[in-house]
């Protein structure tokens, strides 16, 4: 049986670990450092270990069987002390199981710290912690389970779990470590982290010290996120935000010319529960100009030129950021001009070469190399896309000099192409570079991500007092030369990039609607010629019923054909586009829309429009700008030799053939307001008019405009063209002609600025949130019109992305004005819009 040594010993040793030793023993052997005795060890042994290894403790020891060893001694409580500081162990015993005469059997006896088996986070006075928390303490923590608790361990923790929330504004922090003995396993232990954030501080004094040059007030607004509480201020303080802000401080300075300035020291000091102060200590160093450019290793380009594009000249504040940008990050900086001359391994180097008191010199030494090729051109992840839809989109071409703008324009088409994931340019693995400088050659592949952008439509909608039902389909990917094809209908051929679209509306016998159309982006497939086509059959009627009947109806009946074609100058952006159409509109004791209830109408007509659109995506656009600029016109049937009298011919027989000529126009931009490129600003003009050519025959009463809502009427309106404008009800903003009750809006105008912030942007669904302020009007005639009389409103909304849907929209607008003869026009209204952005 062991034995205990008497306190004593315990006491010599000065260690927590103790030197134990029979009861029979303790007469006989003296343990102090009086008298010590030497044993030799007989056999040496480890208890009590549950999870290391006996032998990785044995090594530690430095002790072995047949060693000799003093009672009391120096050696035998440092090897105590190093099983100590191994921080593995809870107790720590050093004890003999046998002695005799100079014999000694040794056993280290030891108890490992337990074992993590479980951890949670848990809110205490009102704290709330989320799962999102929780997600971001186990990343920070690292904590696994098996792992040894000791209190190195624990304080650790919290000291993490302080830091976490303090970048979040929770300066007073407490934690607690509850620890429990787990009930499954031996030796281990459950964890629960009990934490009290208190009170998100508040910034209430943001002090500068140092700043002879600069006010308080120009850095406090150089930081951007960073505020003091005011009325206006929420005066948070967020650790992130901050140390972003804290940079700020240093580039506003560098755009200034403080070329050294930097930030001493920042303090935060405690003011009450609530507030805090916070004292930025700077030093400003001096403000630097520009005296001298040179050029070396230059021979493409002249000094000259570069100096130019530079965009310095002698006297200038030497502004660093600016000076970064026209070199290496603008569109138009030397670096791309290089870049796009084929240049791929171009070297360029700022130097500062010279400073005399607050002048510098600048010397941009160049290598040139030699120019780069194209090499291989990969393509990856077109599984459903054929390779040559994808390659005729590229502005990289085999051969060809190295180019960053072909590049950027080559992800940029395939982008807004609508058969990949835009996002995934946004990666670096989108578009993967192998560079060769021996060669002066470049492989590159893109990395595509392919989405499903075929789309069905089964939907129902209340619009104009009705019920509508719709279903349709939309291949966007098809592919008409393999309909012929042995097992290309999977479920349709596809991959050819042309689009077809089938799509119904019924209100039974009241309203019907079909349509075709298909479009092919690549006509005859070796250049970019569009070619279209599409027809349409609508019939409404009087009915009262679902599957009433009635002889007051009007049909509508229309086919158009275009071609476009992509143009190379003023860039390759623009396209110029011809639609032929023919619509013959049947009226059966008709009275609604058009001055005349009975009789044929035609239509036929040719459209012209320019167009240049350079947006980045389709779905989410964050740069780039869309502009149109289009007239359709049918021929000028009254002046061709006629010598009718208007006055006295009917409106069926005057518009027997429609005569008008249509001017749209429309504009829109996408701007990225934040560095990370999700805010975004997008503003958007449109502008129609409706034209004659003879004042006698007067405006036709196709083609107007119907202005107000949200841009569905509920079914298609054939012979009129429905602008939204949201919170406003739908229709509402089109003038009236007293006399017949019929539309009479033969112009208008819409600007739109929206907000724009996406909420998730994958290729399974994409959803963003808006704010939008509108203003439009539509008047009778162009004598009427205003650009100043316009119908505003304000509103919030959402839009949603699912591919196999197309866009739903949700916004909910409030209308500012009220509209003449019609209350309630305005105020508070929820619009709703599938396949289709509310425009």
């Amino acid at each position: 049986m062991k034995k205990l040594l008497n306190l004593k010993l315990l006491a010599i040793l000065l260690f927590s670990g103790n030197i134990l030793l029979g009861q029979d023993a303790v007469n006989s052997i003296e343990a102090n450092y009086n008298n010590p005795k030497q044993y030799v060890i007989q056999e040496l042994t480890v208890s009590g270990l549950q999870y290391l290894d006996p032998n990785q403790i044995l090594s530690i020891s430095g002790f072995a069987v047949g060693d000799t060893i003093t009672v009391p001694s120096e050696d035998l409580s440092f090897l105590i002390k190093k099983l100590w500081l191994n921080r593995y162990f809870s107790k720590v015993e050093l004890r003999y199981t046998k002695i005799e005469d100079d014999k000694i059997w040794l056993d280290i006896n030891l108890m490992e710290n337990p074992r993590l088996a479980k951890w949670d986070f848990t809110g205490a006075s009102g704290t709330k912690i989320t799962k999102s928390n929780k997600t971001d303490l186990n990343e920070k923590l690292n904590l696994r389970r098996g792992s040894e608790v000791s209190e190195f361990m624990m304080e650790n923790s919290k000291r993490l779990i302080k830091r976490y929330f303090s970048d979040k504004g929770f300066l007073n922090v407490d934690v607690t470590v509850i620890q429990r003995s787990d009930t499954v396993l031996k030796n281990a232990a459950a964890l629960t982290f009990m934490i009290n954030k208190n009170q998100k501080v508040k910034i209430k004094n943001l002090n500068f010290n140092g700043n002879d040059d600069i006010s308080d007030r120009k850095l406090r607004k150089a930081m951007k996120k960073t505020k003091r509480k005011s009325l206006f201020r929420t005066g948070k303080y967020i650790r992130e935000k901050y140390d972003e802000d804290l940079e700020n401080i240093i580039t506003y300075y560098n755009k200034r010319g403080y070329r050294d300035a930097k930030i001493v020291s920042d303090t935060m000091y405690a003011l009450d529960s609530k507030f805090i102060g916070v004292d930025i200590n700077i030093e400003e160093g001096k403000q630097y100009f520009v005296r001298d450019i040179t050029w070396v290793g230059n021979s493409v380009l002249p000094e000259e030129h570069l100096n130019a594009t530079l965009g310095f000249k002698k006297g200038d504040v030497y502004d660093k950021s600016a000076l970064n940008k026209m070199l290496f990050e603008d569109d138009l900086s030397v670096s791309t001009q290089y870049n796009d001359m084929g240049y791929m391994f171009f070297y360029l180097d700022p130097v500062e070469v010279n400073i005399d008191g607050d002048s510098i010199d600048l010397e941009m030494r160049m290598i040139e190399y030699d120019q780069a090729r194209f090499n291989r051109i990969t393509i990856n992840g077109n599984n459903k896309t054929d390779e040559e839809v994808v390659r005729r989109e590229l502005y990289t071409k085999p051969g060809e000099l190295y180019s960053k703008t072909a590049i950027m324009e080559s992800i940029r088409r395939l982008a807004t192409s609508g058969y990949f994931n835009p996002e995934a340019f946004n990666k670096p693995e989108g578009v993967s570079f192998n560079p060769d400088r021996a060669n002066s050659t470049v492989d590159l592949s893109y990395n595509l991500e392919e989405v499903s952008n075929d789309q069905l439509e089964l939907s129902g909608g209340w619009g104009s007092g009705m019920f509508v039902g719709s279903v349709g389909v939309t291949f966007n990917n098809f592919a008409m030369s393999r309909i012929f094809k042995k097992g290309a209908w999977r479920p349709v051929p596809s991959g050819e990039g042309q689009t077809l679209s089938l799509r119904g509306q019924s209100n039974g016998s009241y309203y019907n609607t079909f349509s075709l159309s298909f479009m092919d982006p690549w006509f005859g497939k070796r250049k970019p010629n569009t070619f279209s086509f599409s027809a349409y059959f609508a019939h409404e009627s009087n009915a009262s019923y679902w599957f009433g009947d009635s002889d007051q109806w009007m049909s509508v009946l229309g086919i158009s054909v275009g071609l476009g074609k992509r143009l190379k100058w003023p860039d390759n952006n623009f396209m110029l586009r011809g639609d032929l159409s023919y619509q013959r509109y049947t009226l059966h004791d008709w009275s609604s829309y058009f001055t005349f209830s009975n009789g044929s109408s035609n239509n036929l007509s040719l459209g012209l429009t320019l167009s240049r659109i350079s947006i980045d995506q389709q779905f989410y656009p964050r740069q780039g700008s869309e502009f149109s600029i289009g007239i359709q016109f049918t021929p000028p049937y009254s002046l061709l030799g006629s010598d009718k009298d208007y006055s006295t011919i009917s409106d069926a027989e005057r518009y027997r053939w429609i005569e008008y000529h249509k001017w749209t126009f429309r504009f829109a931009t996408y701007t990225s307001l934040t560095s990370n490129r999700k805010l975004v600003l997008h503003t958007k003009t449109k502008f129609g008019v409706l034209g004659y050519y003879n004042k006698d025959w007067g405006y036709s009463p196709f083609e107007g405009y119907i202005l107000g809502g949200d841009g569905m009427s509920g079914y298609t309106r054939y012979g009129q063209e429905v602008v939204g404008l949201r919170g406003y009800e739908n229709n509402s903003l089109s003038p009236i002609d007293i006399e017949s009750g019929v539309n009479v809006a033969n112009i208008y105008s819409k600007f739109t600025v929206e907000m724009r912030y996406p909420i998730i942007l994958e290729p399974s669904s994409s959803i963003y949130a808006l704010a939008f302020f509108e203003a439009g009007n539509s008047w009778a005639n162009i004598r009427d019109f205003n650009p100043f009389s316009l119908k505003r409103s304000v509103g919030i909304g959402l839009r949603l992305y699912l591919p196999i849907v197309g866009i739903l929209g949700v916004d909910w607008g409030y209308g500012l004005d009220k509209v003449k003869d019609y209350d309630g026009a305005g105020g508070g209204k929820f619009h709703f819009s599938i396949g289709t952005i509310i425009d």
